[in-house]
């Protein structure tokens, strides 16, 4: 190695061909002027494709710079973005309603208009009912004491049919032995001993249903109890002024106007009401009965009283008759109101099914139970107790 290497800052040079022998070196010297590389290699490449110049949007054609901006985007993924005032103006569209109004259908044919039904089989409610009505009248008119049986047996029908649907309904077990028994015993004292012996009967009845509730276990006891006194008074009790009509001289027609006058009020709210009732009478309770009903049973039963008063009861006037019948339309009216809101309490429609077209026993004292101490006190007032 000399020293005019060592040290020295290097020579100008180039790479390319070598006079030492065929390929490629480092050659001392400037380079030749020319393309930095050479002729086959550049043979190779392709041109690079000229670029039209475009319009700059919201500009010039060109920028500051004279360089053209490139129409399209610079990598395939690339989505040009226009400028919303570039953009040309769409045409505004129709604004399409929420709820467009449909098409009108073609008229349809009105319904036929629907009878008004009873809502019951009603030739089975009138066999039945003037049948119990023919063993009502030949034992009242025949011996009184039969007649007397026939409410006996009611009461006790009756007292099972409720306490039935007290435990189905609401699991209240009120007893139903000492009921019956004491039921019937107070119909018979009612009429043997009068309103003395009803009394009696009726508070040995309601102390026989405390000591037979006794026997089981105290959980519902105070429920149980509650319900066989309100049942004792319910039924048999109100069912002995019927007997203490029957006491005096003249008490099976006496019986009979109160039956008579009970059954017009009933018929007359049914047949005014179903033909002309629109106004309810108590919807929540009876959504069945109207007021044009109980007009209805108010001129019916006013009728049938002066009537019955008239030519029936010893000493009796017809006027006397029109206040009987509006008394007996008015609680003939709150006993179905009453009863109903027993059934509605209950869950129920019918108190039981051994009456065809009617339903049970009670569903027929309904309005015979709350008229009878109502039509005694009045007969008594009017004609006497004889």
């Amino acid at each position: 190695m000399n020293d005019s290497s060592w040290g020295a800052p290097p020579q100008a040079g180039y790479w390319g061909p070598s006079d030492q022998g065929p390929g490629q070196g480092y050659v001392q010297g400037a380079a030749p002027a020319g393309p930095a590389y050479d002729a086959p290699q550049a043979q190779q490449t392709r041109p690079m494709p000229i670029v039209p110049d475009v319009p700059v949007f919201g500009g010039d054609q060109d920028d500051d710079r004279g360089a053209a901006r490139p129409s399209g985007p610079l990598f395939r993924d690339e989505t040009p973005h226009a400028r919303p005032y570039d953009m040309p103006q769409a045409q505004p569209s129709r604004a399409v309603p929420q709820n467009p109004e449909p098409m009108p259908d073609a008229p349809q044919p009105a319904p036929a208009p629907q009878k008004k039904s009873a809502g019951r089989d009603l030739g089975a409610a009138i066999g039945v009912g003037v049948g119990l009505g023919a063993v009502i009248v030949a034992s009242l008119f025949v011996v009184k004491a039969v007649f007397v049986g026939v409410v006996a047996v009611a009461v006790v029908v009756g007292l099972w049919e409720l306490t039935s649907r007290l435990e189905e309904r609401k699991g209240i077990k009120a007893p139903l032995v000492p009921l019956a028994l004491g039921g019937a015993a107070m119909v018979v004292a009612g009429y043997a001993r009068g309103v003395e012996g009803a009394w009696v009967a009726m508070a040995l009845t309601a102390l026989a249903v405390l000591v037979w509730r006794m026997s089981e276990p105290p959980e519902g006891y105070l429920k149980d109890v509650t319900a066989g006194v309100f049942a004792a008074f319910y039924v048999p009790f109100l069912a002995t002024f019927v007997a203490l009509m029957l006491t005096a001289d003249d008490g099976a027609w006496r019986v009979l106007t109160f039956l008579l006058l009970t059954v017009v009020s009933d018929t007359g709210a049914y047949a005014v009401g179903w033909r002309f009732g629109k106004h309810k009478l108590a919807p929540r309770i009876s959504p069945g009965k109207t007021r044009e009903g109980l007009l209805g049973a108010v001129s019916f039963a006013m009728v049938a009283g002066a009537l019955c008063m008239e030519f029936l009861v010893d000493g009796g006037s017809w006027w006397q008759g029109l206040l009987l019948g509006l008394a007996v339309a008015a609680s003939a009216t709150l006993g179905d109101l009453g009863e109903s809101m027993i059934k509605r309490d209950l869950g129920i429609k019918d108190m039981g099914t051994l009456l065809p077209g009617h339903g049970g026993i009670m569903d027929r004292l309904d309005s015979l139970l709350p008229t009878a101490p109502v039509v005694w006190l009045l007969l008594v007032l009017f004609v006497g107790s004889g």
